[in-house]
């Protein structure tokens, strides 16, 4: 069967844009609970989102070193089916989420190199998420949201059967050659999307979907024909 790459969009902070996305046909939608990230959701839109959408969509809960209770209080409030950590989480903490939630959960790493590719593959989760290492002066120390991208090729570094989540830096404008170069399970977009941190630009949103639709296309397409 052929694979379809899926779309998680990302950095949600309120019920209109988190509809829209399920509307385009995104499989997952990301809210940032970490206080200092600029598109952190609070909890009061959170569960606006989970009361309208939880059975329409995958809700994906984004955290960086939270406590383990925290996140499961959130999970289970929330019918999280996804928990994304984005932080310095160890094997076992990540276990541990898996089993206190029910959720599913995406182990996220940052990339500047082969290393970095090979390090994640530690963590059996049920997905792994690469993103870009900031390079920018302004953008250290951020986990992610940054609009940066990391050197493709480097996904041929991977050995491991755990599903990739591609992110860092993709928009509708480089999605359909990012796809091309990596394959992945779905990608994620924050800042590709947005008119604002934490505020999506519908036409953007339209735009993304479309690219990736047109990358579904091709690939399939190329298999067809082989």
């Amino acid at each position: 069967m052929e694979h379809r790459v899926r779309v998680k969009i990302c950095g949600v902070t309120n019920l209109e844009d988190a509809q829209l996305a399920v509307e385009l046909g995104a499989w997952a939608v990301g809210m940032i609970f970490h206080g200092s990230s600029p598109r952190s959701c609070s909890q009061e839109h959170a569960a606006a989102i989970a009361g309208a959408l939880r059975r329409r969509v995958k809700l994906c809960g984004v955290y960086v070193n939270a406590a383990l209770e925290t996140i499961e209080s959130d999970a289970d409030r929330l019918g999280l089916a996804l928990v994304q950590l984005h932080g310095d989480e160890g094997p076992s903490f990540c276990t541990e989420v898996a089993r206190r939630t029910g959720a599913r959960v995406i182990k996220a790493a940052q990339v500047s190199d082969a290393g970095d590719v090979r390090a994640i593959e530690r963590f059996h989760t049920d997905f792994h998420m690469l993103d870009a290492r900031p390079r920018r002066a302004e953008h250290a120390g951020l986990r992610g949201g940054t609009g940066e991208t990391f050197d493709w090729s480097l996904v041929a570094a991977r050995r491991s059967k755990v599903p990739l989540i591609l992110s860092g830096g993709l928009h509708a404008g480089n999605v359909g050659d990012a796809i091309a170069a990596t394959r992945p399970y779905a990608i994620d977009t924050a800042s590709g999307t947005e008119s604002a941190p934490g505020h999506k630009d519908p036409e953007r949103m339209r735009a993304l979907f479309a690219a990736v639709h047109d990358a579904n296309e091709s690939a399939r397409e190329i298999g067809s024909a082989a």
